[in-house]
């Protein structure tokens, strides 16, 4: 999956998030806070410690710089792009944000806490869907909550490092010293606060376009270059861009999907007008939201594309003053035949502010 960071500054780890394994939630039997060795009153927990510039020094290969545990319920699902009800029935009851050395917002994971089975010896085993484990806890003599079995993958996709390469899995992988933690017992406050660092609420852009846009209405964004842009941005090929939901899009949801789920699965238009001529390039994507964006996938072929184009991918994030943000990090965008466009985005056609416009300025 193409990095994030293009537009949302967060890492590839929301990946991890995508779908649910209902083994799990079925052998945990629900969120139910019944750890007594991490809550012994049944209420949520908090643990964390911050590393100190001394101990960074004398551990080199150890990224994470801060590092939570909270054990309760979610603490991080304030209105964002992902569908209201995206962890309603997850059942986690254990969520892990680590900060590393650098990085301008944390990380962050959930999943499935449980006892060893009666008469197991052993840790607290965290879970993840795919069979994945978050860690191993267990709670020493001085009361500190001890992770273990951190995986350097926590936050990537299966096979990262082959699909990466060496050097670009090394950068966004944990360190070959991160595991083994001990965190300290700390007010359920600071973990709340902690959470919110990794996709923070800002007032100046409003709602999400989740609650901004609903799955019954159509919308319509875009903006027009004049010709003075264009000359201060001579590698820019866009002239003109809409980003649109007409009736067919509004019906195809209505048949697929249901308004709680929101707005996964939607679909939506992107026109595109190049400074080679007034040809109009359509292409159609279907979204999903992925922390405080949409990711839209290229779907069908109505650029007259003759190949798979679903590797071709753009986002969508809200913008201050009711404008949309369009990030097109990987040549996703019909400014040229999706089949032949490919790597990076080399020019000025990267990222776009929208207008909101008359439906009539898209189409029907």
């Amino acid at each position: 999956m193409t990095s994030l960071k293009a537009i949302a500054g967060i890492g590839p780890g929301m990946a991890v998030w995508i779908g649910l394994a209902s083994g799990a939630l079925a052998q945990d039997g629900g969120s139910g806070l019944d750890l007594k060795a991490l809550s012994p009153g049944g209420g949520d927990a908090c643990f964390g410690r911050v590393y100190d510039k001394a101990h960074l020094k004398a551990h080199p290969n150890q990224k994470v710089e801060r590092i939570f545990f909270y054990y309760g319920k979610d603490p991080i699902s304030h209105p964002n792009e992902e569908p209201g009800n995206a962890y309603a029935d997850a059942g986690y009851n254990g969520f892990l944000t680590t900060t590393t050395r650098g990085a301008g917002k944390p990380d962050w994971v959930g999943g499935w806490c449980r006892a060893p089975e009666e008469g197991e010896a052993g840790a607290i085993r965290c879970g993840m869907e795919c069979d994945r484990t978050m860690a191993a806890l267990t709670v020493d003599g001085k009361g500190r909550l001890v992770l273990d079995e951190v995986d350097r993958d926590l936050y990537l996709d299966a096979g990262a490092e082959e699909d990466l390469g060496k050097k670009e899995y090394e950068k966004q992988a944990l360190g070959t010293d991160d595991d083994g933690f001990a965190l300290d017992r700390r007010p359920v406050a600071d973990c709340k606060a902690e959470f919110a660092r990794a996709d923070p609420v800002d007032p100046a852009l409003g709602e999400p376009l989740r609650l901004r846009l609903k799955p019954d209405r159509p919308f319509c964004y875009g903006r027009d270059y004049t010709a003075s842009h264009l000359a201060s941005h001579p590698e820019q090929a866009t002239q003109a861009i809409r980003v649109f939901r007409g009736p067919a899009e509004l019906a195809s949801y209505a048949v697929a999907n249901t308004p709680d789920n929101w707005p996964n699965g939607s679909d939506i238009m992107v026109s595109v007008t190049t400074r080679k001529g007034p040809a109009v390039a359509l292409q159609s994507y279907t979204c999903d939201g992925e922390g405080d964006q949409w990711r839209c996938v290229a779907t069908g072929r109505t650029s007259g594309a003759d190949c798979d184009v679903s590797a071709r991918e753009i986002y969508l994030r809200r913008g201050a003053g009711g404008t949309m943000m369009l990030a097109n990090p990987g040549a996703g965008l019909p400014v040229a035949d999706l089949c032949s466009a490919g790597g990076e985005t080399t020019s000025d056609d990267k990222v776009f502010r929208l207008d909101p416009m008359p439906q009539s300025q898209c189409g029907p």
